[in-house]
């Protein structure tokens, strides 16, 4: 069974196999792949006659698909049959869907060269594994789990196409970038290609990234920074844990927090020097309503202590960069050590 990494790479080199078996939760990615391996493998030009399509649950046996896929194409290398929401693929006592899977099962070892062969089965949601049917067709055809890639995977993935496009990006700001990332492989080209774009031929910066994605979360990091600011730790690391449940990083927390003091050390700055709300707005480009609670925030620290708190985050992030520490312990430190700041 091969994950959605692994069957890019093998279409990108021109590797095809007769028979793909499809599951996963997201139906339009699994169709976009599919897509993908017909366009590589039919000219558009004979697309209706060389591209045959089944619906899985309509299917009364499976004689119709193996006469489709046994034909031979018209102009064309190859033909591609697809059954789509193939859901006699699910462990089931069905007596027609067990029919048709073993129909299938024997049919898989001679799909001939001249076709490919495509199913899928959608899970009925996320928590869904591949069936026992699935594992035991893995020994015959390519089976692809299509998971949407997270992680590593992703970072992996996105260090790829930043030097496809001779371009470098360090380990921080990668993590940061993957962060706002969703996990279709197509539109993180697109906004690698926007971010190289941005940032034209000097180094990519964390502050490029912020800017191109300020995130859907600043709510979240103006409760976490006035809790820190009211001394309340353990409210602080709740709204931490909730954003580590809604899928973000620690490093983007981290850096969520610097730019948060950065602004509130600006604010206070200002304010002390006689500027008034509306010209930080304009200097800031932040509406009116944004700078009102930074400066309603900045009062809960002195100039020093924000001074100091910017000198932590900096601290953490070098630990971060060039160390093995776990990352959610030192953001915690980071935390705490702000906390009992005098």
């Amino acid at each position: 069974m091969i994950d959605i990494a692994k069957l890019e790479d093998q279409i990108k080199k021109d590797e095809f196999h007769n028979c793909y078996i499809f599951c996963g939760y997201d139906e339009e990615l699994i169709k976009e792949k599919i897509n993908l391996i017909v366009s590589k493998n039919i000219d558009g030009n004979f697309i209706d006659l060389n591209y045959v399509k089944f619906d899985g649950n309509k299917l009364e046996n499976f004689d119709v698909v193996i006469n489709a896929s046994e034909t031979l194409p018209f102009m064309s290398d190859k033909k591609v049959v697809l059954v789509y929401r193939a859901n006699f693929l699910e462990d089931s006592e069905d007596a027609v869907k067990k029919s048709i899977y073993n129909n299938f099962e024997t049919y898989v070892k001679n799909v001939p060269s001249s076709s490919i062969l495509i199913l899928y089965y959608v899970f009925k949601d996320k928590r869904e594994k591949p069936s026992k049917r699935l594992y035991k067709l893995d020994k015959t055809s390519c089976v692809v789990k299509m998971d949407k890639i997270y992680g590593r995977n992703l970072e992996s993935k996105v260090k790829e196409f930043f030097e496809k496009r001779d371009r470098t990006i360090g380990n921080a700001e990668l993590k940061l970038f993957c962060s706002n990332l969703p996990s279709d492989l197509g539109i993180v080209e697109n906004e690698i290609e926007k971010l190289c774009c941005y940032a034209m031929d000097r180094e990519i910066t964390k502050d490029d990234i912020l800017e191109l994605y300020p995130k859907k979360k600043e709510n979240d990091i103006f409760d976490l920074v006035d809790y820190m600011g009211d001394k309340k730790l353990k409210e602080t690391i709740d709204v931490v844990n909730e954003l580590m449940f809604k899928g973000q990083e620690e490093v983007y927390i981290l850096y969520m927090i610097e730019r948060q003091f950065k602004l509130l050390y600006k604010i206070k700055h200002s304010i002390d020097n006689g500027k008034s709300r509306s010209t930080l707005g304009t200097e800031l480009k932040l509406p009116p309503f944004i700078v009102d609670k930074l400066v309603l925030q900045s009062k809960k620290f002195t100039a020093r202590q924000l001074k100091e708190v910017i000198k932590i985050c900096l601290n953490s992030e070098q630990i971060i960069k060039s160390s093995t520490i776990d990352k959610r312990t030192e953001l915690e430190l980071l935390i705490i050590n702000t906390i009992t700041l005098k």
